[in-house]
């Protein structure tokens, strides 16, 4: 033990530490400080944990607190508050660089050292200090932006009050600060992680460390006896059904076959993490190894094993018929064929699973409560009473750093209210980093073969796409995944004839789920990249070759669903004089083993689904403001500001004055989860709906107060759900309406290829984007180059590996070195059936950038990437003349 005095935040700290104690669990356990993150396992890759020691910055994940005695430590608890921000806060506020908020605190107090020393930095000189700081959400520019503008401000050059929107002003279609950037920036979000209960067991959980085995004894004899455990719970111990959805269990059980390396098998409570964890390995578990299925060309071999017995290892199957492609493709004057593939993506959240949970009351009623990251908060709380046999289950969703799709499926939750139910205390289960990844789903790796034909004149003619999908062990989403891919399955294009199967396949790996477009991205990399290689052949210019064929009114997907308006015309016809000059400057560079190159893509991505329904309810209060009552998760889009500007610009009420209830699943209605970009459009809607029913019920009161209103006899809260109504596609043949609305866009790449080392860099992505009317265009923004970051991890970088990709390193996370200029261009067409004519937009972000990539790299060096990503090797063996 080490004695030692520390200012903190400009309070004196007298101290006894342990001589291995580090920074960060003095800062968050001890103090509770808990704007400072841990999303890295320690490792000091993230950067969330930067503090200040003595003017400069230190990762406190790594920093040794024997070593600061007589130190001056700033977290960002000491830079300012709401109320009273430092100039830095406000200028990432404004300058929409928080989105999920996990990585903003440590961002943060990185630039007050820059800025400290150096009042007007170069980009160069950001991306330099920033370097060790990572990102999932914003891409990086708006980040940029953030330093510069706090910079001005420091300098004196301008003011917030000079930046900031007029509040009084126009509602819809200005960027007004989101509702809680603010408290992100200032550290006192509180994430699950941050949630500490007086008497909380901190549990650790036994995972199978095979890929495929059966159960044959668990001992936990020599675990319960170790220090500071209070009692470890197996399946044996859950009373419903242990079931989260049709093959994944909360812990698997003797006898049992656990498919996957990493599943649940047993959970350990103690009075500290490393005391759970501990236990954990000593937990003794007899498995039968079975041999594991590797592949989906392994899982459809003859004699193959069962992944999940009894079932076969084909997951779904489903086909999409539209006339008869085979007979379009024999007659067409052009046809291409190729094979493409995508990977395994992990979605790359940065903050880490965690899961609190605790029993509000005594005995049979008591209500137990659950803390996490759901998106979802109505359904996981349906699945978790279920699954843990107890009636009253109340979910309370947690600011969350990121989710991409990831939350869909429950992940630590379960864990946490298990262990809360069995032993009767509050519980958290928080895992790291690499637990994380091997507990998620991730993006699922297509396999496609496809022919794409067009007749002399350019027109396409017909299309065929035969799709293998490795699912991984658990099923969870295959229903969306193929549904949405196949209603999606000619982009932006009207194609006679369309034959397309999307065959789904158990494996022993790591389930594939909802990952930001679910599906759609890997079928228009396909697509995208088949459109170049014929337009090629018909000797036609890419660009003009998407406009010959982009949909018109009146003309069908490969659903057959007749398009009544269709956007993508506009944004191919903006995006013109962009590509020729791009195209220009491309060709007059020069350099001996540099080639640049540039391609494009587009989209048009689908959003409101079947029969989907989403309750908002709206109460006008005794002070006249409004209240909002949704479960509309904001893991970082902006619903927060989505829904408070169309309340504001419908009843004329200050936005100050307009309140969010958004994240408690007995305090809200079901609204409905957030994803598939669908909160805008069908929340939106809903709240709208429940505005004009009490602007109805106020006028037929002549009320104009909340008095008023009370005074009439009138009720002061009106829901009401937003549903559609149309039935989706036929499952024998795909046909039919699928999606309510439409985003349309476009995305050009700017490449340069090494072609002595295989690296590609982007120099820039240009997108322009038809999302409808723009609540929020600084939103709408953020989203685009945040997808565009993400897209490009895609194209060229990122792949999973369960059981070998374990940290952001092994991962290859973007980061500021991978980051590159982006351009965006925003059209509004008001969409007819939209809530003010808006659309969603977070999903479409990332489906063209791809293949933009990939067509930007071909056009630098005449040779095309098959299979992503296009790592250096894949480059330089496609240069040699072979196919990669």
């Amino acid at each position: 033990m080490k004695s030692l005095t520390l200012k903190i935040n400009g309070v004196q700290h007298s101290l006894v530490v342990e001589e291995d104690a580090v920074l960060l669990d003095l800062l968050r356990e001890e103090l509770r400080l808990t704007g400072t993150k841990q999303g890295c396992d320690r490792k000091g890759q993230c950067g969330a944990c930067t503090v200040i020691v003595n003017g400069k910055t230190v990762l406190s994940c790594l920093t040794k607190v024997a070593n600061l005695d007589g130190a001056e430590v700033i977290s960002v608890e000491g830079l300012g508050t709401p109320e009273n921000p430092h100039l830095i806060q406000e200028a990432y506020v404004l300058s929409g660089a928080i989105q999920c908020g996990f990585c903003t605190p440590g961002l943060i107090m990185a630039t007050k050292v820059l800025l400290d020393k150096n009042p007007k930095p170069t980009r160069d000189e950001i991306k330099i200090a920033l370097r060790n700081h990572l990102c999932r959400c914003t891409g990086y520019s708006k980040i940029i932006e953030a330093v510069e503008l706090a910079a001005r401000f420091l300098r004196g050059d301008t003011t917030p009050a000079k930046m900031r929107p007029d509040p009084k002003g126009k509602q819809i279609g200005v960027s007004h600060p989101r509702p809680w950037s603010m408290l992100k920036a200032c550290g006192l979000a509180p994430f699950a992680a941050d949630i500490v209960m007086p008497g909380a067991l901190e549990l650790a959980v036994v995972a199978s460390p095979h890929h495929n085995a059966r159960i044959n004894k668990i001992d936990t004899a020599k675990a319960a006896k170790m220090p500071g455990v209070v009692g470890i719970m197996t399946a044996q111990d859950i009373k419903g059904s242990n079931a989260l959805g049709k093959d994944k269990k909360v812990l698997f059980d003797v006898g049992d076959i656990v498919p996957l390396l990493g599943a649940h098998v047993a959970i350990v409570a103690a009075g500290t993490r490393k005391e759970a964890l501990a236990a954990a390995e000593a937990v003794k578990v007899e498995y039968d190894i079975l041999p594991r299925v590797a592949t989906p060309q392994e899982a459809l071999a003859k004699g193959a094993l069962e992944v999940q017995p009894g079932t076969g290892n084909i997951c779904m199957l489903n086909r999409q018929v539209k006339g008869d492609a085979k007979k379009a493709l024999e007659s067409s004057a052009f046809v291409v064929e190729a094979d493409f593939s995508t990977q395994w993506i992990h979605q790359a959240p940065l903050e880490p699973e965690a899961g609190v949970a605790y029993l509000e009351g005594e005995g049979k009623d008591a209500e137990l409560v659950v803390v996490g990251r759901s998106l979802r908060i109505h359904d996981h709380a349906q699945l978790i009473k279920e699954a843990l046999g107890w009636e009253k289950i109340r979910y309370q969703e947690a600011f969350t750093g990121g989710q991409f799709g990831i939350k869909v499926d429950l992940t630590s939750e379960q864990i946490a209210a298990a262990a809360a139910l069995h032993f009767k205390r509050p519980a958290r289960y928080i895992p790291g980093t690499t637990e994380s990844m091997q507990m998620t789903s991730k993006r699922h790796p297509f396999g496609m073969k496809v022919r794409l034909g067009a007749d002399e004149r350019g027109k396409l003619t017909g299309y065929e796409i035969y799709a293998t999908v490795e699912k991984g062990a658990f099923s969870s989403a295959a229903w969306v995944i193929v549904h949405r891919a196949l209603a999606m399955l000619s982009g932006g294009y009207y194609i006679p004839d369309v034959f397309g199967e999307i065959k789904v396949v158990y494996t022993n790996n790591i389930w594939g789920g909802a990952a930001r477009g679910a599906g759609p991205p890997q079928v228009n990399y396909a697509l995208e990249s088949a459109m170049n290689l014929l337009a090629a052949k018909a000797g036609m210019d890419p660009l003009a070759f998407r406009q010959l064929n982009i949909i018109k009114p009146g003309e069908s997907t490969s659903s057959s669903h007749v398009m009544e308006e269709w956007a993508l015309d506009g944004c191919l016809k903006k995006a013109k004089p962009l590509y020729e000059k791009a195209l220009k400057a491309a060709a007059a560079f020069k350099s001996d083993n540099i080639k640049r190159g540039v391609g494009l893509a587009g989209s048009s991505f689908g959003i409101g689904e079947p029969m989907d329904k989403s309750d908002v309810a709206v109460e006008l209060g005794a002070d006249n403001g409004l209240t909002i009552y949704a479960s509309v998760a904001d893991p970082g889009e902006g619903n927060d500001a989505m829904l408070t500007q169309i309340a504001a610009h419908l009843t004329k009420i200050p936005r100050e004055k307009i309140r969010l209830q958004t994240r408690d699943s007995v305090l809200t209605p079901n609204s409905g989860l957030s994803a598939g970009s669908r909160q805008t459009f069908m929340s939106g809607h809903a709240l709208v709906k429940a505005i004009e029913a009490l602007q109805a019920a106020m006028k037929e009161a002549g009320a104009k107060t909340h008095a008023d209103l009370v005074k009439a006899g009138k009720p002061a809260r009106y829901q009401v759900q937003h549903n559609l109504t149309h039935k989706g596609m036929d499952e024998e043949t795909g046909q039919g309406e699928f999606f309510a609305s439409r985003c349309h866009g476009v995305q050009m790449a700017e490449v340069e290829v090494d072609t002595k080392s295989g690296e590609v860099r982007v120099l820039k992505m240009t997108g322009v984007v038809d999302a409808g009317t723009l609540i929020n265009p600084m939103n709408v923004l953020c989203q685009i180059e945040g997808g565009m970051d993400m897209g490009a991890g895609m194209a060229l970088r990122e792949k999973y590996v369960h059981g070998e990709t374990v940290d952001w390193l092994t991962y290859k996370y973007p980061t500021m070195k991978t980051a590159f200029d982006k351009e965006v261009i925003l059209i509004e067409t008001p969409r007819k059936n939209g809530p003010l004519g808006a659309t969603g937009v977070g999903e479409f972000t990332l489906m063209p950038t791809s293949p933009s990539i990939m067509n930007a790299i071909e056009n630098a060096i005449g040779a095309r990437i098959y299979d992503l990503p296009a790592t250096p090797d894949k480059v330089l063996k496609a240069l040699k003349g072979k196919k990669a």
